[in-house]
């Protein structure tokens, strides 16, 4: 590793250790070694992709998270929250690109984004990104691409599966990026008189739908933002996720996160699926 590369991940936050680590990797080197959380059928079909595994990569960041109280009646976004974990979240995404920059990888396979909780306090949580940087190799992709990186020219991320990352590649399709989407946001009380008219009635209460809804919305489309900047065809396996944090019952986070694809070429041919019948009993 460059001493330009050292300064560079040490302006990104990549403490000391990690850089040693990551020098001692060495990938291509004789003799060198790669790490990876791949199970062994995602490295063998990884591998059959056409990718070399370089090592393990992650980011971390210890985040406190500001306080913003919403007005007990009304449904709201709550801006402060839902800018403090997006920002948590992309610091420790961006680590872990650097990391993985550092190796001269193309890419970073089955990529795990996890939000704990710490004992330090209600409002502090460790935001960690973790997978595997891999290398194309010559051929990945059935040949003829010259570059697997983003259009941001960072290395691509994706939470696929080994299986369904090799699936992809042999349909003809790369991924760009994880893309998501965030927003935290209060959902008004229901009023005392509210509680007691709708004793014994099967109705809808709409301003909870409606908050809900609202809430799902701007987590949905701002991952999907993402994925234009990033000029996709399109996401695929997307979650969408409800966590309530320690910020009590009227007040969630609405996380949605992705995978944003690309067509490898043109002419590509989706090869028809085969069907398999299990043996056993």
């Amino acid at each position: 590793m460059t001493e330009q590369n050292a300064a560079a991940l040490g302006v990104a936050g990549v403490p000391q250790d990690a850089l040693r680590r990551l020098a001692e990797l060495q990938p291509g080197r004789a003799g060198s070694i790669f790490t990876s959380d791949l199970s062994v059928n995602e490295f063998l079909l990884v591998r059959e992709a056409g990718f070399r595994p370089l090592g393990l990569v992650l980011g971390s960041s210890i985040y406190h998270v500001g306080l913003q109280v919403g007005r007990w009646g009304k449904n709201q976004e709550l801006d402060v929250l839902s800018q403090a974990m997006y920002h948590a979240r992309e610091l420790a995404m961006s680590r872990m690109e650097a990391e993985a920059d550092a190796l001269k990888a193309d890419g970073i396979v089955g990529v795990r984004l996890d939000v704990e909780m710490k004992e330090f306090g209600n409002d502090i949580a460790e935001f960690i990104a973790v997978g595997t940087a891999v290398k194309a190799e010559e051929g990945a992709g059935g040949g003829g691409v010259k570059q697997w990186r983003n259009n941001k020219h960072q290395p691509f991320t994706s939470d696929l599966s080994g299986q369904d990352f090799w699936t992809l590649i042999r349909a003809g399709y790369a991924p760009l990026g994880m893309v998501m989407g965030t927003c935290v946001y209060h959902i008004a009380h229901q009023r005392m008189s509210g509680k007691i008219g709708n004793i014994g009635r099967n109705v809808e209460l709409e301003q909870f739908t409606q908050a809900l809804y609202d809430a799902r919305e701007l987590a949905m489309s701002r991952m999907q933002s993402e994925a234009e900047e990033l000029h996709a065809e399109g996401i695929v396996g997307v979650q969408l996720r409800q966590h309530s944090h320690a910020w009590g019952s009227h007040t969630t986070e609405f996380f949605a996160i992705g995978t944003a694809v690309r067509p490898l070429r043109e002419d590509h041919v989706i090869e028809r699926p085969t069907m398999v019948l299990s043996l056993d009993s």
